[in-house]
């Protein structure tokens, strides 16, 4: 007996082609950490050690950008070796950790990829994100971010964070780029 054919794919992202347009541009991305590639909750153990939880979707992502030609940055204010840890098996390679004041490290890190902000997007959830959301050509946060925030980005995302909001975001980025579809019909064969 012969399994059936499953149909040809075809891609079922929808997003808003003036969304789609103002992501055209970007070649940088910077992501925050907690409240965006995590719940934004934090274990702590009896050591002090900081723990956190990331998403498999979300991880894939990054790594769809980077084939894309698309660099994931990240700028954020705390520091753990399990974040270095996660960021290094991702080949993250621009990084600002412990920084609480993230617009001039964000600038450092375009100025050191030859880019400027209307080539740049940005995911974040709370304050310290602000100065970095109002300067990059596509804002966006998870739904769980601070009211501010979401007064501000030009996207929410319907994941949560840490459960593939990041996704979202790349997933967008890559259909911008016309680029969606090669990288899904590469994942299927």
């Amino acid at each position: 007996m012969s399994l059936p054919e499953l149909p040809p794919l075809r891609p079922v992202l929808n997003f808003d082609p003036a969304l789609l347009l103002r992501a055209q541009p970007v070649r940088v991305v910077f992501f925050d950490i907690d409240g965006v590639l995590t719940d934004g909750g934090l274990f702590i153990s009896e050591a002090g050690e900081t723990l956190k939880r990331f998403h498999s979707l979300d991880g894939h992502g990054i790594k769809l950008l980077q084939r894309a030609g698309i660099t994931p940055a990240v700028v954020t204010g705390r520091d753990s070796p399990a974040l270095r840890l996660r960021l290094q098996a991702l080949g993250v390679q621009h990084v600002r950790y412990g920084t609480e004041d993230k617009a001039p490290a964000a600038a450092e890190i375009l100025a050191g990829l030859g880019l400027d902000w209307s080539q740049a997007a940005a995911m974040g959830d709370d304050w310290p994100d602000l100065p970095v959301l109002r300067r990059v050509a596509l804002a966006c946060c998870p739904p769980t971010a601070h009211a501010e925030v979401l007064a501000l980005v030009h996207h929410v995302t319907r994941a949560a964070a840490g459960a593939g909001a990041a996704r979202e975001l790349c997933d967008l980025l890559l259909v911008a780029s016309g680029l969606y579809v090669r990288e899904l019909e590469a994942a299927a064969r």
